[in-house]
């Protein structure tokens, strides 16, 4: 798929500029994204993300303009689809578009994400934002940092389904003739074929004990099979899951029995499918499965300025840091940036500072925000 162009301005009655200028608030995002649309997402900004030949795509930047307004006005892909098709103020939004410019399907706005995520720079339309509000002085110098858990998709797995679906991601990431060898090692009457739990009497004990000790086998005689070879780095990877979640669980017993370890590790994984996710706690008493998101945000615009995802077993600690980069020396505000320096107070003589959970305030960072001159609000 090629790089779509957005058109410009046409200013014919046509239009829904004209239609709108007069009617739309000036200081509105519709009217604020019709002015800055080519300077936010110009089409260059998207170039990496297409082929030099093939069909022609929607235009990024009108992309990019529904996005911002789906994301405002909590649309789903459909909904952002429609609103575009049919309401003039997106249209406007999108540069000042004729009123039958054709709409698009909804899944557009899953295929532009998903080139995104792939790309060097999946965060290019949130930076460009950004970097809009702080060209607009929007963006002062406090912050507050929360966290929230995301809930996985996927379902979390029992040891025996763990250990047979990492057995049946080998097989596959291995393929053809590799497969066939790996399979001669194989002791189970199992093919690996199907998805699910093997057939056991799982109310008998002795059962339980031979199908995990059997599949133990299978999954050590995989990865002895593998040890001296070159892998691809897809199989690389599923072999390395193969020994992660076979390691976490199952140990072995004085007669080299294999049997479920009466423990929980500490970063176990919980699916083959998603193997990043992990357990979480939002409280001692409250949990969940995925992971966290973690924000930060200028308490008085409420501008977010950085984001970050991380396993939902992971310390807030371990991202403060990144979180505030704007704000430390060093980081990304031309303020600050590179400098060394502590960060300087706000027009008005306002302290820069962090608000948060005590979770986000480790030493280390207490000892920055301090050398910065930066308040500390986290809690204690």
């Amino acid at each position: 798929m090629t790089l779509g162009v957005a058109p410009r301005r046409g200013g014919s009655l046509a239009s829904t500029a004209a239609f709108c200028e007069g009617r739309i608030d000036p200081d509105s995002v519709y009217a604020l994204l019709c002015r800055e649309r080519s300077a936010l997402f110009p089409d260059e900004m998207s170039a990496d993300l297409f082929a030099v030949t093939g069909r022609r795509s929607v235009p990024p930047a009108i992309v990019a303009v529904v996005m911002v307004l789906q994301r405002l006005e909590g649309c789903s892909d459909r909904e952002a689809a429609d609103g575009f098709a049919f309401d003039a103020r997106w249209k406007y939004a999108a540069g000042g578009l004729d009123f039958d410019y054709p709409g698009f399907v909804h899944t557009v706005l899953v295929g532009m994400p998903a080139r995104l995520a792939r790309s060097a720079e999946p965060d290019r339309i949130f930076e460009a934002t950004l970097q809009a509000a702080r060209a607009a002085g929007l963006v002062g110098r406090r912050r507050v940092l929360d966290p929230t858990p995301l809930y996985d998709a996927v379902a979390t797995m029992d040891t025996v389904t763990l250990v047979r679906s990492a057995i049946r991601g080998v097989l596959k990431a291995a393929g053809g003739e590799l497969a066939g060898r790996l399979r001669g090692v194989l002791a189970r009457d199992d093919d690996y074929a199907a998805a699910g739990k093997p057939a056991c009497d799982y109310d008998h004990a002795t059962a339980r004990e031979e199908l995990v000790s059997a599949l133990a086998g299978d999954a050590r005689a995989l990865l002895a099979a593998l040890e001296e070879r070159e892998l691809e780095p897809v199989l690389a990877r599923a072999a390395e899951l193969q020994a992660a979640v076979t390691g976490q669980d199952l140990e072995q017993d004085s007669a080299g029995v294999f049997k479920i370890a009466r423990r929980v590790a500490p970063d176990r994984v919980i699916s083959t499918v998603d193997a990043d996710a992990r357990h979480g706690h939002k409280t001692s008493a409250r949990g969940f499965d995925g992971y966290k998101g973690h924000i930060a945000a200028d308490p008085d615009s409420e501008i977010i300025t950085a984001t970050q995802a991380t396993a939902g077993n992971s310390g807030d600690a371990e991202v403060a840091e990144s979180l505030l980069a704007d704000l430390l020396p060093g980081g990304q505000d031309g303020t600050a940036g590179g400098s060394g320096q502590a960060v300087p107070p706000a027009a008005g003589g306002a302290q820069a500072a962090v608000y948060g959970d005590a979770a986000y305030g480790s030493g280390e960072l207490l000892e920055q925000l301090d050398g910065a001159g930066i308040y500390n609000g986290t809690k204690c």
